[in-house]
């Protein structure tokens, strides 16, 4: 009697558990056929643009704390697709879109990005020297928005470029000065790593969890470098050979890591060979680059270390491919990362929003293109444009099964690493 009765319990539970509401999983998604990025248009002059797990986050410099995320979750693949299944198609657009805010707290089109478009992933845009404390109060007003009904509770990736030298976004108190990537470069590797773990240290104790670093482009010289405006012009090599800029990449890559600061390796196929920048240039062309190169051996090696993130270069290669740029080209995404390299993480595109060499596509198409070409993340750094990018992701997924099913893939994969960061809801 008391068995069956024991039984039945197990019996009613288990049938709670299957029908409650939010635990049902989604359907299983699969890759649609990407679309047709559009070749690169006659370009027009515009405006200039911009430019491992998270840990625990610790008490900030001036002893304001801030909300430490869950812990990874044992089945973070499950978890996912159940998030997912609960997912409208504009919060699913809004996983695989990260958008700027001010590194000084959110305006309103951020705070509008994260609640009406439900975008999941922040990028702190700007120049701070204000310190630890008043960047920790920041990333709190932005996980602020981090809602049921903005993102179903899903947290955000919290990203910067806290790279070195010229290119490092938070300053002051409680952030290291850090040497810009040519000085790194003549580090010992084990040093390096070990100054990169403290350096993951202070971006964890504010809340990034993201560093859109390191710099794994090779710039052929230094006597070349200067010309080299983009990478070299700032010193944001490691060096002037592959392997060094693999040996030092690499131990910043483990170095935050250790930390719980994933790392994005950028900019795929590089942009050490190019002399103007996409940020601020068009018809940026790398004429070198081919698909056997050597100067690719960074990204892999930095594949077969376990690299989660990847970021694709803005420019032109026509040795690879000269009918796309390769941020919407499928033969670098799909067929170089994913293929040649076996990479399976975040593939983020660079900005799409600001960057002059994108200013002859139209902001609707340019995110959806991206993910068409097999991109999983879009970066935005004009939260006032993000809302046209966000939309034309929206508009193509509701008219074309195929591409909404390349949009749910992109989300899956998100939230999948989300969930092995813990970044989930239980």
């Amino acid at each position: 009697m008391r068995l069956a009765l024991a039984a039945g319990v197990l019996l009613v539970a288990a049938v709670v558990l299957i029908f409650a509401p939010g635990l049902v999983s989604g359907s299983s998604v699969s890759e649609g056929a990407p679309t047709s990025p559009s070749a690169p248009p006659a370009q027009t002059t515009a405006a200039p643009g911009s430019g491992a797990d998270p840990a625990a986050v610790s008490p900030t410099a001036e002893g304001e704390s801030t909300p430490s995320p869950a812990a990874p979750l044992s089945d973070p693949q499950g978890r996912a697709q159940q998030i997912l299944g609960g997912m409208s198609l504009e919060q699913r657009v809004g996983q695989i879109m990260m958008v700027s805010s001010p590194v000084g707290g959110p305006d309103q089109a951020a705070t509008d990005a994260m609640t009406r478009l439900h975008i999941g992933n922040v990028f702190l845009k700007g120049r701070t020297t204000a310190g630890a404390g008043a960047v920790g109060s920041a990333v709190k007003a932005v996980r602020a928005h981090a809602t049921p009904d903005a993102t179903a509770g899903v947290g955000q990736y919290i990203s910067t470029d806290q790279e070195g030298g010229q290119i490092q976004i938070l300053t002051g108190p409680g952030f290291s000065a850090i040497p810009p990537a040519l000085a790194q470069g003549a580090m010992d590797p084990a040093a390096l790593r070990g100054a990169a773990a403290q350096w993951g240290r202070e971006l964890a104790s504010v809340g990034v969890n993201l560093d859109l670093a390191p710099v794994l482009d090779t710039v052929p010289s230094a006597s070349f470098a200067p010309q080299n405006t983009p990478i070299g012009k700032y010193e944001r090599e490691f060096g002037f050979a592959p392997s060094s800029v693999s040996d030092h990449g690499l131990a910043v890559m483990r170095g935050l890591a250790d930390a719980g600061v994933a790392t994005t390796p950028k900019h795929f196929p590089g942009l050490g060979r190019v002399t103007a920048n996409t940020d601020f240039g068009t018809d940026v062309t790398d004429s070198a680059t081919n698909r056997g190169d050597s100067y690719l051996a960074p990204f892999a090696d930095a594949v077969r270390a376990g690299a989660s993130w990847t970021m694709i270069s803005n420019a032109l290669y026509p040795a690879i491919d000269p009918n796309h740029y390769a941020v919407f080209s499928s033969t670098v995404i799909q067929g170089m990362l994913r293929g040649d390299l076996g990479f399976r993480g975040i593939v983020i595109s660079d900005d799409v929003c600001d960057a002059a060499q994108l200013s002859g596509f139209a902001l609707e198409h340019r995110g959806a293109d991206f993910l068409g070409a097999g991109g999983t993340m879009v970066l935005c750094t004009n939260q006032t444009l993000a809302p046209r990018v966000w939309q034309g992701i929206v508009d193509r997924a509701k008219g074309d099964p195929g591409f909404a099913r390349t949009v749910d893939t992109a989300a899956l994969a998100v939230l999948e690493a989300k969930g092995t960061s813990g970044l989930l809801p239980h």
